[in-house]
């Protein structure tokens, strides 16, 4: 017997040995397995800078599951990462997962970077938004005359700012907002997506914007800036979505971004009325190529009509807009001063428009009754060259102010296809002087065609502005 029962332990200890190796064997994989996929997130981009320092926001206890606030571990994280600003600055990773949030602030020297299925999503606790003064350029907000919501994503007096990603995905949620503007339930103005202001040196690239409360990118009083690689998403006839709206910017390139919006896709803006004339800060050296628009409601580029404080230099190539209302519209008034002067435009592809161009004297929407009556807006120097457009109500809507006509407007080298239920002229001008060369169908007297013997191409500068010579850096890292 007890031969026997040394026996069978002798075959238990080898059967637990042999346990003890898988279980061993199965660990050491599953060590690899993981640390696979730890290195599987290794990620790279191009920036305008890259950083020493990076944290995930799970480390700051961030949680994704598209339920728990995540306003304070974004808050915590940044604050920690503060400390980088003087050593390469600090980068904070947000991995795959939904993260609710309310608005939390920037830095500088920083990068935000979203992970390709990573979703920011907007609280609709107003609690989580702070309120903040109106922009001095504008007198009052937009919606109310109150103050208005901090973005979700906000940031003032920064340098060397970056938000990025792999196009992971920020959504506004913006119905619970349309509502209440809707309803007329608001006490201050509807929150942005991303704001910047009052600073220099920013990339927002290679994300898609959802649904955002009002405006979805706002850079305003800053400076070199690179907007790159966006897609923007919202419902046709939702209110004020307008994709990218630069104002008071300097040194500013919009590039390869797509946009589906309730209002403009790209507007130009500087201030408004006596505010912004007061503020006196101007838009100026922008570029915006390979942009596609669907705006049924709104204009694929508009400026203004808050230009009090001036738009100036603006250079516009491939363009393409859909089933857009506009092509280009310049949007003043009385009241408005300032300026819309040398604007260039060229290789547009327009499909599906009510009007291919659109100039508005009389746009009115004041901020107050406050405005000076005597400040006329100048509008010169429009050139538009090399464009094709089909299914079109009407050609243009010229329309300056008497005893302030808008001059130096030069169209060349345009066919427009007339939409065949069309029941309008296709030119109206009124208040305008300017040429034509090689247009269909023919335009307004006001616009004279050159002939076929002094056929003129309109300008458009062979130099680069300043952003346009930046060198982006290649950034990788491994969370």
């Amino acid at each position: 017997m007890e031969l026997l029962w040394k026996s069978h332990m002798k075959i238990h200890v080898i059967k637990l040995a042999y346990v003890l190796v898988l279980v061993t064997l199965m660990n050491s994989k599953v060590a690899e397995s993981r640390k696979d996929k730890i290195i599987s997130t290794s990620f790279e981009y191009n920036a305008i800078n890259c950083r020493a320092h990076s944290v995930s926001l799970k480390d700051f206890g961030g949680v994704g599951d598209g339920k728990t606030s995540n306003t304070k571990a974004f808050q915590s994280a940044i604050s920690h990462l503060s400390q980088y600003a003087s050593e390469e600055g600090s980068q904070l990773y947000v991995p795959a997962g939904k993260w609710l949030t309310g608005s939390f602030n920037l830095i500088s020297h920083f990068t935000l970077y979203l992970h390709k299925d990573a979703v920011l999503l907007a609280s609709q606790d107003v609690n989580e938004w702070p309120v903040i003064k109106p922009l001095p350029s504008y007198g009052r907000g937009r919606d109310a005359a109150a103050g208005r919501y901090t973005s979700l994503i906000f940031g003032t007096n920064l340098t060397d700012v970056i938000v990025t990603g792999d196009n992971g995905t920020i959504d506004g949620q913006g119905s619970f907002w349309w509502q209440q503007f809707h309803s007329k339930k608001l006490k201050y103005t509807r929150p942005y997506l991303i704001e910047l202001m009052f600073s220099d040196n920013i990339q927002i690239s290679n994300l898609t914007l959802l649904d955002s409360p009002s405006w979805n990118i706002h850079p305003v009083y800053s400076s070199n800036i690179i907007i790159k690689g966006i897609t923007i998403i919202a419902p046709i006839r939702s209110p004020n979505t307008d994709g990218i709206n630069p104002d008071s910017c300097t040194n500013t390139k919009i590039e390869d971004c797509y946009i589906v919006s309730g209002d403009d896709c790209v507007a130009v803006k500087s201030g408004w009325d006596e505010y912004g004339i007061k503020f006196g800060w101007p838009t100026k050296q922008l570029v915006i190529r390979r942009l596609t628009c669907i705006s049924p409601y709104s204009a694929t580029i508009a400026l203004g009509s808050e230009m009090s404080g001036g738009i100036q230099d603006v250079r516009a190539e491939d363009i393409t807009a859909v089933n857009t209302e506009s092509g280009i519209r310049i949007k003043t008034a009385v009241g408005r001063g300032g300026y819309v002067k040398d604007i260039y435009v060229k290789k547009m592809t327009m499909h599906t428009m009510k009007w291919a161009f659109w100039i508005t004297g009389n746009y009115g929407s004041h901020a107050d009754k406050k405005y000076d009556h005597n400040a006329l807006p100048e509008i010169k120097n429009i050139n538009y060259r090399d464009m094709v457009a089909e299914d079109v109500s009407m050609a243009g809507n010229l329309a300056g102010i008497s005893n302030d006509p808008f001059t130096g407007i030069c169209i060349s080298n345009v066919t427009i296809s007339i939409a065949a239920k069309a029941k309008k002229q296709p030119w109206t001008c009124s208040d305008i002087e300017g040429i034509t060369s090689g247009v269909t169908p023919k335009p307004c007297d006001l616009l004279p065609d050159q002939g076929s013997e002094n056929i003129k191409s309109c300008d458009f500068p062979s130099d680069y502005l300043p952003i346009d010579m930046l060198e982006l850096k290649k950034c990788t890292y491994s969370i």
